[in-house]
C-alpha cells in the first residue's frame, strides 16, 4: 500500500472535517487547507448573529483539532487556483502544494442576484465576521435609536428587514422579534423596544418552502405571534442604507440582513468544468469532477443528483455523509478494493426553529411542531457540536437564556467599526 498517498483537502467545514476524521490510520498523508483558522458550527451561526451565543460557543481551532494527528498538516491559506496537468493547488501567498488526490470542500458565500452592490448594507451569514457584523448592527441600532429625537428616523432605527424566509431567515427574524420585544424593554429609557418592527420577505408564496405546507404555515403564526410582520410573494428590488424595496414599496429601515441565496465558490472554475445556476460544480455518482478522477469535490461546492432526479440540499449533514464517502473511496482505491459505489445520499430530517420555544422537524412520516420539537432540535445540535466543553457551554446559554430572558453576549465591539457604524446609521 502507498504510504506516501498525499491527500489535499481544501476546507475545514462540515466534509473537509469529516474526510479527515475517517482517513485516520489510512496510509496517507493529509493537508488540510483553509482561509480561516477555525472550524465553524454554522447551524447556530445565527445564534451568534443575535446575541444568544458567544463565537467560542460555536467554533473551534483546526490545529487544535488535529494536535494528535501527525499524519495531517493544516495551512492558513487561501487557494487561488488548481492545476490538474501538473497536479497542483496553487496559494494566494505562492505556495504550491502538490496531490496525489485532491478534495474540494470549499463551501458557499451570498448570493446577491446580481445585485452585489447590496452587500455592504445586507450582510449575509456565513463566517463569524458576519455574525459578529450582524449583532454589532443590531445592537446598535437599538443604541442610536435611544440617541434619537427625529420620530421617523428613530422609526426607520427600530425597523429590522431580513430578507430571505428559509431557516436562517426565520430563526434570525425569530430572535431579533424576542430580544426586542421580551429581552430589552426594561434596560431602555427614551425608546419603547416592544415598538421594533422586525419584517421578514420572501418573494416566493411562502416562507420555509422545503417544509410541508403545514409546518410552513405553522412557523408563519409562531412569527406572526412573536412579532413578526411576514411579507411573501413579493421580491426585494433595491437595498439602500436608508432601507428596502420591496416590489414598489419603499420601507425605511437601518438594519437589513440577507438571507436569500448562496453562490458556490470558484472550485468549477479552477477545474473547467460545468456548474450548475448557483456555480456548484456538477459531479459524478462518485462525487468525482469530471475527467479527473483524482479530483473529489463535495458539500456546497457540489452540484450531487439523488435518485429521483433532485439536488442533494446543501446541509451539514449531507457535507459529512460526503465527506465519509470520499474517505471510503479513497481507502478503496488504496487497498485496491472496489469503489462502494455511487453515492447515496440518507435524510435524516429537516430542522427550524422558530423564536426560543418552538421549531418544527420533518422527519418524512413523522413531523413535529411546538415545544416537543424545540428540544430535539436543541438535543439534536448539541450532540452534534465538537467537544465536551462546547456542549456544556452552549446547553448552559441556552438554559440561561431559557429561563431568565437574558441573552449573554451583547457585547459592541471594534471602536474604529462602531464609528463608521454610527455614521451610517445617522444617515
Amino acid at each position: 500500500m502507498p504510504e506516501g498517498h498525499h491527500v489535499v483537502v481544501v476546507g475545514g467545514g462540515f466534509g473537509g472535517l469529516q474526510l479527515v476524521h475517517d482517513l485516520k490510520g489510512a496510509p496517507v498523508r493529509v493537508t488540510l487547507i483553509d482561509r480561516r483558522n477555525h472550524h465553524l458550527f454554522q447551524p447556530l451561526l445565527y445564534q451568534v448573529a443575535t446575541t444568544v451565543l458567544a463565537t467560542s460557543e460555536i467554533a473551534w481551532p483546526i490545529r487544535q483539532l488535529y494536535r494528535d494527528r501527525p499524519e495531517v498538516t493544516t495551512l492558513l491559506g487561501e487557494v487561488k487556483g488548481v492545476d490538474t496537468s501538473t497536479k497542483t493547488v496553487a496559494l494566494a501567498n505562492g505556495l504550491v502544494v502538490s496531490y496525489d488526490t485532491l478534495v474540494l470542500a470549499t463551501g458557499a458565500t451570498h448570493a446577491y442576484f446580481g445585485h452585489d452592490e447590496w452587500a455592504p448594507v445586507a450582510p449575509g451569514l456565513k463566517t463569524l465576521e458576519d455574525a459578529t457584523t450582524i449583532r454589532r448592527r443590531v445592537l446598535l441600532a437599538f443604541e442610536q435609536a435611544e440617541l434619537e429625537d427625529d420620530p421617523a428616523r428613530r422609526d426607520a432605527l427600530l425597523t429590522f428587514t431580513v430578507i430571505g424566509a428559509g431557516p436562517t431567515g426565520v430563526e434570525l427574524a425569530g430572535i431579533i422579534a424576542e430580544m426586542a420585544h421580551r429581552t430589552l424593554p426594561a434596560e431602555f429609557r427614551r425608546i419603547d423596544t416592544r415598538r421594533a418592527r422586525i419584517v421578514l420577505v420572501e418573494a416566493g408564496p411562502r416562507i420555509l418552502p422545503a417544509f410541508t405546507e403545514e409546518l410552513s404555515a405553522y412557523a408563519r403564526r409562531e412569527l406572526e405571534r412573536l412579532g413578526v410582520e411576514v411579507r411573501t410573494g413579493g421580491p426585494v428590488t433595491d437595498c439602500t442604507a436608508a432601507g428596502v424595496m420591496i416590489g414598489d414599496e419603499f420601507v425605511a429601515s437601518r438594519t437589513l440582513v440577507w438571507a436569500a441565496g448562496v453562490q458556490a465558490s470558484p472550485a468549477a472554475e479552477w477545474l473547467a468544468i460545468e456548474a450548475d445556476r448557483a456555480g456548484r460544480a456538477l459531479v459524478d455518482e462518485e462525487l468525482t469532477a469530471p475527467g479527473h478522477p483524482d479530483v473529489f469535490v463535495i458539500g456546497d461546492t457540489a452540484s450531487v443528483k439523488q435518485a429521483d432526479g433532485t439536488p442533494v440540499p446543501g446541509i451539514a449533514p449531507a457535507a459529512k455523509q460526503q465527506g465519509a464517502f470520499v474517505a471510503r473511496m479513497i481507502r478503496a482505491r488504496l487497498e485496491g478494493r472496489p469503489a462502494p459505489g455511487a453515492f447515496r445520499y440518507r435524510h435524516q430530517g429537516s430542522l427550524a426553529t422558530i423564536g426560543k420555544r418552538a421549531a418544527i422537524i420533518d422527519f418524512g412520516r413523522i413531523k413535529l411542531k411546538g415545544a416537543l420539537a424545540w428540544w430535539i432540535w436543541g438535543v439534536a445540535h448539541i450532540y452534534f457540536l465538537i467537544g465536551t466543553r462546547s456542549r456544556f457551554a452552549v446547553a448552559w446559554s441556552w438554559l440561561w437564556t431559557h429561563l431568565s430572558g437574558q441573552h449573554s453576549a451583547r457585547l459592541i465591539t471594534q471602536k474604529e467599526i462602531l464609528r463608521e457604524e454610527a455614521s451610517r446609521l445617522q444617515g
